[in-house]
């Protein structure tokens, strides 16, 4: 069975499925999540993809990120997806939410309406080799400036996603370790 992909309109609210090969060959907004897993010490766990993944194999990335399932929460999606990518279950927060288009490789085209979260643990992860290469810890200011030298290794929505966490976590005053 083909995953599909719950198409929304700007607002969030669906209008409809579609198989998500489809929809990200027709660069049609679709719900997505991205998590962010810090550690006690204030570093986000990076994950490379897996580099036989559908597009962006290999590239740097936040720790996990998907698309939810009709009829279950896109939190509930979330927390499973990230038990089954990278092997650690946390309490995860959402944080902001955002649009963002971007073209890929192989004529794709990721057209999403994200939903970020955010999580603290200081687990290792046990990653799922099909979705996972690697994992490592980052200090945000590397993250930051690394992303801006060398843009190329990084996923097309690491940018944009980490900037809207920063703005989410300034604007709503959050304290990351409280």
């Amino acid at each position: 069975m083909n995953a599909q992909v719950i198409l929304v309109n700007t607002k969030d609210e669906p209008v409809g499925l579609m198989d998500k090969m489809e929809a990200h060959k027709k660069g049609l907004l679709h719900r997505a999540f991205s998590i962010f897993i810090f550690n006690h010490r204030g570093q986000l766990m990076m994950q490379q993809r897996a580099f036989d993944k559908y597009h962006s194999g290999g590239l740097w990335t936040n720790t996990c990120c998907s698309h939810p399932i009709e009829n279950e929460s896109t939190q509930d999606t979330a927390h499973k997806r990230l038990i089954e990518e990278m092997g650690i279950s946390c309490d995860l927060k959402p944080i902001s939410k955002f649009i963002y288009k971007a073209e890929l490789e192989h004529n794709l085209i990721e057209h999403e309406y994200d939903h970020l979260f955010i999580g603290y643990s200081d687990d290792e992860p046990i990653i799922n080799k099909s979705e996972a290469n690697a994992w490592k810890w980052m200090d945000i200011d590397t993250l930051k400036e690394d992303v801006n030298i060398n843009p190329e290794i990084y996923t097309a929505w690491l940018k944009p996603a980490f900037e809207h966490l920063v703005d989410a976590l300034v604007i709503k005053e959050i304290r990351m370790f409280d």
